[in-house]
């Protein structure tokens, strides 16, 4: 028997549903760039019927795993980051970050992303937290690359380091 991880799942379930509805998904590409501002890859946002669906290519980033969050605002103008904010959650409340922790509300809260010894990153990742349309509201959001792998428990970002790539998502 073949068995897909849930992401995978989900994403097949999503294409389907938008091929038989006959309706090109809303779809925006950003570009990631370092803290040189050099483009180092991109990210491809596609609206699913329950959520967002990534793909995210990377190169010349460290090899081993990265945290990969979305921010609060469009904003990659500052070298370390900084300027896109924290993790998105689109509704009021205390933030609180993790896939595994069970009161986490943060909708910027996404898989890792693994970087091969080549300094390669591809993942395509699936959040049912948000959508396309919450992420390009007003002042946009951002796709954040960081240093180390994020724990998905420790507060406030998992322990997943200082932000090495950005890309604005309007």
């Amino acid at each position: 028997m073949l068995r897909l991880p849930l992401a995978a799942a989900l994403a097949l379930a999503a294409t389907a549903a938008t091929a038989a509805s006959g309706a090109a998904p809303a779809m925006t590409t950003v570009e990631l760039k370092n803290n040189a501002g050099e483009v180092i890859g991109k990210a491809t946002l596609t609206e699913a019927p329950k959520g967002v669906l990534m793909r995210v290519e990377t190169k010349s980033l460290a090899p081993g795993w990265h945290g990969l969050h979305f921010h609060e605002k469009a904003d990659c103008s500052k070298s370390d980051f900084t300027s896109a904010g924290g993790h998105t959650m689109h509704h009021a409340g205390d933030r609180v970050h993790g896939l595994l922790n069970p009161k986490a509300n943060e909708t910027g809260d996404l898989p890792n992303l693994h970087v091969g010894a080549d300094g390669v990153g591809v993942t395509e990742v699936f959040s049912g937290l948000t959508t396309l349309a919450a992420l390009k509201d007003a002042d946009g959001s951002a796709v954040l690359i960081h240093a180390n792998a994020d724990d998905h428990l420790a507060q406030p970002i998992g322990g997943a380091g200082a932000r090495v790539a950005c890309g604005e998502i309007k």
